[in-house]
């Protein structure tokens, strides 16, 4: 009986609200428990007394506090799932969904953004997976991850990013201003460079068997000898040892070390093989981080670096942007002659310009020779390319003398050579077919017109994705070759020089919108025909009236190639 009466007292009470469950036991508690230990009534079937009644229902009483107030038709907010962080190799597989979690449990985040199909991205990844690995085990704070930007685009933008591979490093989930980790490529390099941007970035010396011990470790050594290890041009000694990873730096402001090196005030030296290959004084205000970082990793490289595969990286990993290339057949009777007189000129321009060799003879070395429009009529060729602009300039003097070189080299630091641009010459029926074909002579005229707006495709005919991509384009120029003012348009960038348009990974797409003379819009979406289509449609410009000529009576298209690249130069 007791059983049963206890099962209804219960039931009814779970048919009540909490507040009034509450009110109710805690009004008459005082008389519940007495009246219960006084009536040991007895049940025959489950032989329970009702005293044990009190201690079920106060049980239940102090558990409605813990029910926050949720009713009986209310049910407990389940505690949301944590977006899962799967590992591969030690290294964080990162995505949209759960990058911010990373973020907050880990202070220190150093991620890779890659191509799961690019060669860079797969030679990296190897060595990224080695140091993630070592430092897993030595500091569990610091941790690897990844992010295939394949199909992580939003990431992509967030970050901004341009080139593959890219390493970032987030500090204290820091997401607004990761700090860019370049050119490191080896595992001892990426452990480096995570150690000296969190601790000290430099190994203080006190002596002189300590210098020596450093300048011997590696074949490139650099050494700070300052009076004071504090602010100044130390600081910026600093900040420059925390992005050369791949070298030990050491500081000192040892009297002893400072003697024993012939030093007499605050100096940079640099020592190759244990013997000083450059010294320079610091000066507050005279050094900066970008500046020294660049001198110091030319050294990285040979005075002069033949162009291969295994160097081919570590060139562009050089922040020099400026180099000039020598093509010339290594097996050639005047070769000896010649790389003499270009080493030699290369001496002065250290830090300015890179110079580098390239052997005609090497087969692999084809794309080179077609980028730069190279021919074996040519050769010996001297050319130099600005990385950041893509603007190619020829030197004028067909020998490679010391003179000539030096020569060439100083009028175009000084500004004063003018670029080298290659053109195809202009097809009869480049305008006969859906798809326009444009070359350098034509580009200008075509692309920033007054009536049109014009989509263009860049390409290189050797290359697979582009080939690939060419039916496509053509169905494109099918579906706009009667519009108004819509021109879908391609050309071959390997052959033609475009100043105006940086250089990008093949095939690569620009827009240039009616009526602008300098506004290009970059294509970054999918290449399928609809996505194509959908670009368009957004931004296309109606046609509008051709604008006043100048005053001299010329419109762009009276203009001669030359004047016309000068022209949109100068309105740029």
């Amino acid at each position: 009986m007791a059983g049963f009466v206890i099962n209804v007292i219960m039931w009814e009470l779970a048919t009540w609200s909490a507040d009034k469950v509450k009110a109710i036991l805690t009004a008459n508690i005082q008389l519940l428990v007495p009246f219960s230990h006084s009536v040991p009534v007895k049940c025959s079937r489950c032989r329970m007394k009702t005293p044990w009644l009190s201690f079920l229902i106060l049980p239940f009483l102090s558990s409605l506090g813990a029910e926050d107030g949720i009713g009986p038709k209310e049910t407990k907010p389940k505690k949301a799932k944590l977006p899962q962080i799967r590992e591969e190799n030690n290294i964080l597989v990162l995505k949209k969904s759960n990058f911010d979690r990373a973020l907050k449990e880990t202070k220190y985040l150093l991620v890779e953004f890659y191509i799961s199909l690019s060669g860079p991205s797969q030679i990296l990844a190897e060595e990224f997976a080695k140091a993630a690995g070592q430092l897993k085990k030595e500091a569990p704070g610091i941790r690897f991850g990844k992010v295939d930007i394949t199909d992580q685009k939003d990431l992509k933008k967030e970050f901004n990013i341009q080139e593959f591979p890219t390493v970032k490093f987030f500090v204290d989930g820091n997401r607004k201003n990761p700090i860019d980790c370049k050119g490191v490529r080896e595992a001892s390099a990426f452990i480096t460079w995570v150690r000296r941007q969190i601790g000290p970035s430099t190994v203080v010396i006190n002596s002189t068997d300590q210098a020596e011990a450093i300048i011997n470790s590696e074949d490139l050594a650099v050494i700070g000898f300052f009076k004071e290890l504090h602010g100044g041009a130390v600081e910026v000694f600093y900040e420059t040892a925390r992005d050369v990873p791949e070298l030990p730096f050491g500081v000192t402001a040892s009297e002893e070390v400072f003697m024993s090196y012939g030093i007499r005030e605050n100096a940079i030296a640099v020592f190759k093989k244990g013997k000083p290959v450059h010294n320079e004084v610091a000066e507050d205000g005279k050094q900066n981080k970008v500046d020294l970082t660049r001198l110091i990793k030319t050294f990285t490289m040979d005075l002069v670096t033949e162009y291969n595969l295994e160097t081919s990286v570590k060139i562009f990993d050089v922040p020099v942007e400026n180099h000039i290339l020598l093509f010339t057949p290594k097996n050639s009777e005047t070769f000896n002659k010649t790389y003499e007189d270009y080493r030699s000129a290369a001496v002065e321009f250290r830090g300015k310009i890179m110079f580098i060799l390239v052997d005609t003879n090497e087969t692999r070395n084809g794309r080179v020779f077609e980028y730069f429009r190279i021919t074996e009529i040519d050769v010996p060729a001297v050319r130099i390319l600005n990385l950041t602009s893509d603007a190619k300039y020829k030197m004028p003097a067909d020998e490679v003398t010391v003179e000539n070189l030096r020569s060439f080299c100083h009028s175009y630091l000084g500004g004063k050579a003018k670029p080298h641009v290659s053109s195809e010459e202009i097809p009869e029926d480049w305008d006969k077919n859906p798809v326009k074909v444009l070359v350098g002579k034509n580009f200008n005229r075509v692309t920033f017109n007054k009536t049109k707006n014009v989509f263009v495709m860049f390409y290189a005919p050797w290359s697979h994705d582009c080939r690939k991509l060419l039916p496509i384009w053509d169905e494109l120029g099918k579906k706009y070759e009667h519009h108004e003012n819509i021109v879908i348009a391609k050309i071959d960038f390997t052959a033609n020089d475009i100043q105006l348009v940086m250089l990008d990974r093949y095939p690569f797409f620009r827009f240039f919108p009616v009526g602008s003379n300098n506004q290009v819009v970059v294509y970054d979406g999918e290449y399928t025909l609809e996505a194509f289509a959908e670009f368009l449609e957004k931004q296309s410009k109606p046609k509008v009236e051709a604008t006043k000529k100048p005053p001299s009576g010329e419109s762009k298209e009276d203009l001669t190639e030359e004047e016309t690249v000068i022209k949109q130069k100068e309105e740029l």
